[in-house]
């Protein structure tokens, strides 16, 4: 069954390291997504995932401007980070881990993303709903985001561990009728 991402009730945000002592967290404003999530047969189903790496937030505009130049995400020539699922191993009736490649500044690489499910429900006007959270800790350095400066102090500016953070609401989609 095919359901949608719905933008208006998801998130898709990040958190790094900054100067090795504290967090800081963005988000992507814009995204969108299928799943065509198997309720019977949650190992059956499938995600795909497609980010406007332009849309990245982190709330201070020197700083978005740079993660959206080459030093970072280049989005002028990398305009979409990708997300497709490769298989779910499901772990209990509300955990799984999604097993997929994550595409970043066409560099492909595998992550798992560890997913709990948090139910399902039908609105008031009739659409059913359902809800994940998922994260994954990925090493930026493998998509060569490799822009860093050493600090005096020690360490590095920015950390090479990011941690992704979602939290996703699909909208199941009216099945097709045969003609």
């Amino acid at each position: 069954m095919s359901w949608k991402i719905d933008p208006a009730h998801s998130e898709i945000y990040f958190t790094a390291r900054h100067m090795m002592i504290s967090n800081v967290r963005g988000r992507f404003e814009k995204f969108e997504g299928v799943v065509d999530f198997d309720e019977n047969n949650p190992e059956n189903t499938t995600v795909e995932v497609k980010i406007d790496a332009a849309s990245i937030n982190t709330r201070e505009p020197q700083r978005d401007a740079h993660l959206r130049s080459p030093d970072f995400l280049d989005v002028e020539n990398y305009p979409y980070l990708t997300f497709r699922s490769k298989r779910v191993e499901k772990i209990d009736n509300h955990r799984a881990r999604l097993i997929g490649d994550l595409t970043i500044r066409d560099i492909t690489r595998e992550v798992v993303l560890e997913v709990q499910y948090s139910g399902m429900s039908k609105s008031p006007w009739g659409a059913m709903s359902a809800g994940f959270t998922a994260n994954a800790k990925i090493n930026r350095k493998d998509w060569n985001l490799t822009w860093n400066v050493a600090l005096e102090t020690g360490g590095w500016l920015v950390s090479d561990e990011i941690r992704i953070d979602l939290e996703l609401e699909l909208v199941k989609q009216p099945e097709a009728v045969a003609a």
